[in-house]
């Protein structure tokens, strides 16, 4: 375990908790990247010791020394993939890791092209989120303009039977007066013999 790593694990936890949401986004997947790209390098050597041993038939794996982790990322691509991360949201960090996941075990990339494929997870994904989040606006707009419409037309309505001074007489003017309500009177349409 190297000292930056060890330094990382033992922080003090307001230390850890200070760091935002987006920050931790961005670590995370930036760790899920380097893991999967020593993954890669160590299957390449495999794949490489299998075509040695099957076309000598004999077995070197065992004298050659590999490099722990040979292969990295340029540090402008890095940062272009850092600034990429720092576009997914917390909640789909996870969907994210398990994309990434499902791409490398599909393709079984070198160690070379594992980048280009987060960098292509990391943009679906960017584009869903941007998608989902239009949906949502539309959805929000259309509920307000809903209640907007519906709010004037039954001011429209009101205004049309009422316009401020009313005509028609209530229950509730007859009691103030002190008078009794006129007694209503059900009357049946006059149906005439049309013979």
């Amino acid at each position: 375990m190297s000292l930056a790593s060890w330094f990382r694990w033992n922080e003090p936890p307001n230390r850890i908790s200070q760091r935002s949401p987006s920050e931790m986004v961005v670590e995370t997947l930036m760790m899920e990247l380097s893991w999967q790209m020593k993954q890669a390098e160590k299957q390449q050597r495999e794949r490489e010791n299998q075509y040695r041993k099957m076309k000598t038939g004999v077995d070197y794996g065992w004298l050659v020394s590999y490099p722990k982790h040979s292969y990295d990322i340029s540090p402008g691509e890095r940062l272009q993939l850092e600034d990429m991360c720092t576009k997914i949201h917390p909640s789909y960090c996870g969907p994210v890791i398990l994309r990434f996941r499902q791409v490398i075990a599909e393709y079984e990339p070198e160690a070379q092209e594992v980048s280009r494929l987060f960098r292509s997870v990391l943009q679906e994904a960017a584009e869903k989120i941007k998608e989902e989040e239009e949906a949502k606006k539309l959805a929000r707009q259309w509920n307000t303009k809903n209640r907007t419409s519906l709010s004037l037309t039954t001011f429209k309505s009101r205004s049309r039977i009422s316009p401020f001074i009313s005509d028609i007489k209530t229950i509730s003017e007859d009691v103030e007066r002190g008078t009794q309500p006129n007694r209503r009177v059900w009357s049946m349409p006059e149906f005439r013999n049309t013979k």
